[in-house]
């Protein structure tokens, strides 16, 4: 039969594991390897994975390609200082993404991407001795739709039909989870090639799991620890030897390599010693050799910024998690880089809990996701896992506002709907604006995309349109929104690819505004909803004024006039204080009352209740002012 296999493909190494006997096994590559690089060498007709490419990468550097996890789905100006550090050459593609350029082809990430998946399944199929066309496969917790997309269609190209998408914290812990009985909270710190990220779940028994949150840095990884060592070991060479030898990028591959090897070997010893030989040459042709002597003490000094900025995921995710630090009962360890021994001082000092590798770090996700597989291709039952979307989710309504229609950590699947309605008389369009993130206007949030819903009858009156807007987010975190005019039936559907104009630094940037502005952002809200209110109100005393100008004596028009005047001065000032708005609604509410009172006619009885929408419209957010 077709097998459902788990394979993690990963920025610098790649894994695959598939359930036997009820447990989870990794799957040997061809080499008889557990995990195997993600890199790729093209020359020609030529094309190796794995060892065989890596091995290439000191003499043809610019034919192998590496890290394109960096690059999928993202935008190439979001990414280009990244690219242009590669050895390998890239440029902007006419969709705005990222294209590799090789013996002068073009390839996207997901097609190299393909190339890692093909020989990861050939091996899966040589070993287990079937075909294999389903997969489960694992992303960073913080992947947006545009990525999540990116990595499922680098599946399909190499035919391997994607079955779930698990993000990859929530993986490794069920990991622990297996075979448990107990309840306990876990804590994951996940320090991978590309990804930094940190999940609370809670398990309740053996196959029972919900996520409670999740939190990351989107622009620290573990190649931020080696480039650490990298630019000291050529900041050095270039101090005793005048040669800088950034622009050599044979050397600088070398170096690469090196300074990985030493990140390593400073976990178990104290110091170690770089040596490479012949790593340049003079004019004259003698060779240089780079030699340089580095303690574990000073790679702590010259990482400290990143092992700092590491505490803040640590400290989001138990406030966002709604716990205390003695609630956790476990931290795991996940990643090569949380074998660095300043990782567990980290994590003892701030959580004051011991950190656990009762997991292997570098195949905890490999191994729940082969779980995940197995569930799905037996139908267990038994099985519950509830994950969460790290990100808030809203829509933009009038004046600019972000609308949450689901918060960030909410489980998922999850769906939920919400009513708004229009801001003027007539209105036959609505733009449906999705955004994601924290802050409380849209302009400061990640945009996902929008559409229209066009035909709403031009006859409805301001708020009589009933606009159901839905956000459905499927258990892989891809989200479809629809809206429809529900008197109607009008309907538009979409399924939102993630809009990428903006970068992971503007994200992160944008986490840290989050807490930085929340003040001003909430100020700002206020006088929006006040504003809101007030446009509320003058649109119903025009409106009154217009149905009863037969029975409005001069002076009351007068005085009318007198009032929205100086409602427009008011709104002209840039400045304008939400206790000046307030104090305006207040005396125009007072003194319409009055003039309405003196009306002869029933409509001006009680202008309170008139005010208010007709009763077959809505009560609620107005989506688009357009």
């Amino acid at each position: 039969m077709w097998k459902i296999i788990w394979i993690d493909l990963g920025t610098t190494n790649s894994c695959v594991a598939h359930m036997l006997w009820g447990k989870h096994e990794i799957i040997a590559n061809a080499e008889w390897n557990r995990t195997t690089p993600s890199i790729v060498y093209i020359k020609w007709d030529e094309l190796l994975v794995w060892d065989l490419a890596k091995r290439k990468a000191i003499l043809e550097p610019k034919n192998v390609v590496y890290e394109v996890k960096r690059f999928i789905g993202m935008n190439y100006d979001d990414v280009k200082d990244i690219a242009k550090s590669m050895p390998y050459e890239t440029k902007k593609w006419k969709d705005g993404g990222v294209v590799i350029v090789v013996e002068g082809k073009e390839y996207k990430p997901e097609q190299i991407s393909s190339f890692i998946l093909n020989k990861l399944k050939e091996d899966a199929e040589k070993f287990l001795g079937t075909k294999i066309s389903q997969a489960v496969i694992t992303v960073p917790a913080y992947f947006n739709d545009a990525q999540r997309n990116a990595t499922k269609t680098a599946w399909e190209i190499a035919w391997l039909k994607v079955e779930r998408i698990i993000n990859e914290p929530t993986a490794a812990s069920l990991t622990y989870g297996e075979g448990k009985n107990t309840d306990e909270k876990v804590l994951v710190f996940d320090l991978w090639g590309w990804t930094f990220d940190v999940t609370i779940l809670e398990i309740w028994s053996e196959w029972t799991f919900q996520v409670l949150s999740t939190s990351w840095d989107t622009h620290l990884w573990w190649a931020d620890f080696d480039q650490r060592i990298i630019d000291e070991l050529v900041k050095d060479f270039k101090l005793k030897e005048g040669i800088d030898l950034k622009d050599n990028a044979m050397a600088m591959q070398r170096i690469k390599d090196e300074a990985e090897n030493a990140k390593k070997q400073l976990s178990q010893t104290e110091k170690v010693d770089i040596t490479i030989p012949f790593i340049t040459t003079w004019s004259d042709g003698t060779p240089k050799n780079l030699s340089y002597t580095l303690s574990r003490a000073h790679f702590e000094k010259l990482s400290a910024d990143l092992i700092k900025k590491c505490a803040h995921p640590l400290e989001n995710a138990v406030n966002d998690a709604k716990i205390e630090t003695d609630e956790i009962n476990q931290v795991l360890l996940v990643g090569w880089s949380t074998r660095m021994p300043w990782v567990k001082d980290l994590i003892e000092k701030q959580l004051n809990r011991k950190a656990k590798a009762t997991v292997n770090p570098d195949e905890a996700v490999a191994a729940w996701a082969a779980i995940q597989a197995w569930i799905i291709q037996w139908d267990v039952q038994d099985i519950l896992l509830l994950d969460v979307t790290p990100l808030s989710l809203a829509v933009e309504v009038e004046w600019g506002l972000a609308n949450v229609m689901i918060p960030r950590n909410t489980t998922i699947p999850a769906k939920k709907s919400q009513t708004y309605t229009t801001a003027v008389d007539g209105q036959s369009a609505v733009t449906v604006h999705v955004t994601q993130w924290e802050r409380k206007f849209a302009k400061d949030n990640k945009s996902l995309g929008q559409f229209n819903l066009e035909w709403i009858p031009s006859s409805m009156k301001r708020w009589q349109p009933q606009i159901e807007v839905t956000f459905d987010i499927d258990a892989n975190g891809i989200m479809h929104v629809s809206a429809k005019e529900k008197s109607t039936w009008v309907e538009q559907k979409v399924t939102i690819q993630g809009a990428t104009g903006i970068s992971d630094e503007e994200i992160a940037k944008a986490k840290e505004d989050a807490d930085k502005f929340s003040k001003a952002d909430e100020e700002r809200a206020e006088l929006v909803t006040v504003k809101n209110k007030l446009e509320q109100t003058i649109y119903q005393v025009e409106k009154t004024m217009e149905e009863q100008k037969d029975n409005i004596e001069e002076d009351m028009k007068k005085k009318l006039d007198e009032l929205l005047q100086e409602w427009n001065e008011l709104k002209s000032k840039d400045d304008v204080k939400k206790e000046e708005i307030e104090t305006y609604i207040t005396k125009l509410e007072k003194e319409f009352q009055e003039l309405a009172s003196k009306g002869q006619s029933e409509a001006w009885k009680d202008w309170s209740d008139d005010k208010k929408p007709d009763t077959d419209s809505v009560d609620g957010e107005v989506i688009d002012a357009a």
